[in-house]
Parts: structure tokens; sequence; C-alpha cells
């Protein structure tokens, strides 16, 4: 295991899950996916470790997050990234999870109220992007927003069980997917849903 995994790993280990939660926080240390409003979910922790350590992710890197959701999963992404760019449509769990992130003292990451399924346009190309929520198919938009190098990881499918995948794109801009699991995600709102 390489030190970046390792280091992850362990702040994956000491990150308080229940400071991202209103509600149901006594649940907090169970690997299971918990409501936080608006029809959304803060993922099974478990699930979030194992797509962060997907994408592969190291200082250089700049990540599109589209789903900022309670912020729990951009908390471990600016840890190890150079920047996140996250994207959440629904107002409120914008603002709590902006408020928490600047409290924590994070600095590197930006923020945006809107359709997560279009992406960042302005800010693309990202080294690496993370989707968490279901798209019926891959976004053509975040395809064409991945840098050469990078690496996607998207929940596709329909409303109640989906295929995790990890995109790539090589170099020369091919793209490869590869099936890592049966997920269940909240649908992706937008062009994708």
């Amino acid at each position: 295991m390489n030190l970046e995994k390792e280091k992850l790993i362990e702040f994956y280990r000491d990150l308080d899950r229940s400071y991202f939660m209103d509600q149901y926080k006594e649940y907090a240390k169970e690997d299971a996916p918990l409501p936080i409003g608006y029809g959304q979910t803060i993922s099974q922790p478990s699930l979030v470790l194992k797509m962060t350590l997907l994408l592969e992710i190291h200082k250089k890197c700049k990540v599109l997050e589209i789903g900022t959701g309670s912020g729990y999963q951009t908390a471990l992404l600016a840890k190890f990234a150079k920047e996140v760019y996250t994207v959440e449509r629904i107002e409120p769990l914008h603002e709590k999870a902006k408020e928490r992130l600047i409290n924590s003292g994070y600095k590197n990451i930006y923020y945006k109220l809107d359709d997560g399924s279009l992406g960042w346009e302005e800010h693309a190309p990202f080294n690496r992007i993370i989707v968490t929520a279901a798209a019926t198919q891959i976004p053509d938009e975040l395809v064409e927003q991945l840098a050469t190098g990078g690496r996607m990881i998207i929940p596709v499918g329909p409303r109640y069980l989906q295929d995790l995948m990890l995109i790539r794109k090589d170099e020369e801009g091919k793209i490869t997917e590869e099936l890592i699991e049966k997920v269940r995600f909240v649908p992706l709102i937008g062009k994708y849903e």
C-alpha cells in the first residue's frame, strides 16, 4: 500500500461523520447510508472511502464533485487534492455543507449551486470527477470535462440499482469503462435523470 493511500485511510478513520449530519447523529458510526433531508442521503462510509481510493487522488489533482450533499465526501477529497469544485442543486444542503467545510478550515474548495449533470465547464478540465448521484447514462458533458489521463467514478443505471463505473480517459482521449460493483444512489436530477 502506498503512503498516500495509507494517509487517506487514516484521515478517513479520523473524520467525524456526525459533524456532517443534523439528524441521526447517533448512527454516524454505522456503515450505512442515512437521510440528510430533501430526499438525499449521506453515503455509507465504506463506499465513500472506496470511491475516493478508486480516483487515486494526489496533490496535483483538480477534482469535480457532483453532489456536495452533507460535505462529508468533499472533506475527504479536499484533504488530498489541490482543488475541489463541488456542485449541489439543493440550496439548504449547499449552504450547510459550505458553512461546515469553511468552519473546518478548508480553503481549496469552490462551491456552486446548480444542476451538476452539466459539470462546471468554466473550470474544466478536471483530473478527477466523482458523481454521488445516479445518472441513467454517463453524461457527455462530464466526459468532455475530464482531462486526458483523468479518472471519473459514477453510478449509472435505473433508479433502484446502478453500476458503479470507473471511467478512464487516456492520453489520446480514448475512454474506457470498468464496472466496479452494484450500488444504490439517489438519482442525479437534471439532464440525465
